[in-house]
């Protein structure tokens, strides 16, 4: 049974003992109906279902008020779950809706119950305006957290009937009715919603998503997870990218070879081969990179050679950035100290780099959060991180969290 049906499961019979005290409650039905209800309830009540099925008849014949056919529906209800009866059930559910005395406090579970029977019917179409139903009655006209996985169970819905793009806001939805009520959400729930997301190349919830899981459950799968998604809605920016990959680097999440020869690479050709050469030695230490492997061993030989030139050049990189009228050679100077492991001068020559303008503040702002934090100076990369703005915030936003998870 899928997870709509195993939600809604056993509603049925929760429904039969409400109904079933109901139907006590004779002081409402004339006479005629009240001798068709109490024979009804005598043959369930001694099992002669020959019998109630007769009676059933009988009863919904002789019901002239909205009351008697609720009362009669229910009872049909009890017969058809003693009996395993599916379709007399789904029939029963349909009466007590439809005669206007069903209790509004009961509308919701009377619509998730006829949806279980309708998607193991495989009437999806049907089971997804029942849910839907479910969720626009409930008291209050607004889901409780007690409630949000009624519109998990919507959504799968809408998944079976490939509306993906109507399912992710449903989930992201129930998540944040069990978060914003200080409730925990469970892992599977955000696993769930950013595949989904993801499939449906719904990229900002997919990043949000798993973001929001790493946060809660900080696995190293998860942050893959949450990392390279964000790294798929940066396609389009290569600076980006490194930041997203530098992460991956930090919470030691790169795996296997082609993760460092992405990253190496990129550095590279942004012109950060001391950095480029420090990912591919920690590639070899790790055994995740073969020095002797044709493709590696040409590109650990340049980075190198071009890496050895880079520090050379370091020296004269500050008192040239800060001269400058603007912050671009600033800008410089901090992405290659950084690269190069020399945090602190790295965040003043970001600082700078600000100050001057002319550059794009987002990638500064990321980068200062990044040398700050390298640097151990957790309340200033705090700050910068919060600082940033556009798609980039999305980023922040996760070396944020990495910065509170950290020792």
């Amino acid at each position: 049974m899928n997870f709509a049906g195993r939600f809604v499961a056993g509603a049925a019979l929760a429904l039969v003992a409400a109904a079933s005290g109901g139907a006590q409650q004779t002081a409402t039905l004339n006479k005629n109906e009240r001798a068709a209800i109490l024979a009804l309830t005598t043959a369930l009540d001694t099992k002669n279902y020959a019998a109630a099925q007769s009676a059933v008849t009988s009863a919904q014949n002789a019901a002239s008020s909205g009351y008697a056919r609720y009362v009669a529906s229910a009872l049909q209800l009890r017969l058809g779950a003693e009996t395993n009866d599916r379709g007399m059930q789904s029939t029963a559910i349909d009466a007590m809706i439809s005669s206007g005395a069903a209790p509004m406090a009961e509308l919701p579970q009377l619509y998730r119950a006829q949806a279980t029977l309708l998607l193991d019917a495989g009437k999806y179409e049907k089971a997804e305006a029942a849910l839907t139903r479910a969720v626009e009655v409930t008291p209050g006209g607004e889901v409780r957290p007690a409630d949000s996985d009624l519109l998990l169970a919507l959504a799968e819905v809408k998944i079976l009937r490939k509306k993906n793009q109507e399912a992710v806001p449903l989930m992201v939805r129930a998540i944040d009715l069990r978060r914003n009520a200080g409730q925990a959400v469970p892992e599977s729930w955000y696993k769930r919603a950013a595949a989904v997301a993801l499939a449906n190349r719904a990229l900002p919830e997919a990043a949000r998503l798993t973001r929001e899981l790493v946060a809660a459950y900080p696995s190293p799968e998860n942050w893959r997870d949450a990392v390279l998604a964000y790294r798929d809605e940066a396609a389009a920016d290569p600076a980006a990218r490194i930041d997203a990959l530098r992460l991956l680097r930090e919470v030691k999440c790169l795996a296997g070879e082609r993760d460092y020869m992405e990253l190496a690479q990129a550095l590279g050709t942004a012109g950060l081969n001391i950095e480029a050469n420090a990912v591919l030695d920690q590639g070899v230490a790790a055994g995740m990179v073969d020095p002797a492997k044709a493709q590696f061993k040409e590109l650990i030989a340049s980075t190198a050679k071009l890496a050895a030139a880079e520090r050379k050049a370091l020296a004269g990189l500050e008192s040239k950035a800060m001269a400058a009228a603007t912050g671009a050679s600033a800008l410089s100077a901090a992405d290659a100290h950084l690269g190069a492991g020399q945090y602190a001068k790295a965040a003043g020559l970001y600082q700078a780099a600000i100050q001057k303008g002319g550059v794009d503040a987002a990638v500064a702002a990321t980068r200062l959060g990044i040398a700050d934090a390298l640097a151990g100076q957790k309340a200033e990369a705090e700050t910068a991180f919060r600082s940033i703005n556009g798609h980039r915030a999305d980023l922040g936003s996760l070396w944020l969290v990495w910065l509170g998870q950290r020792a």
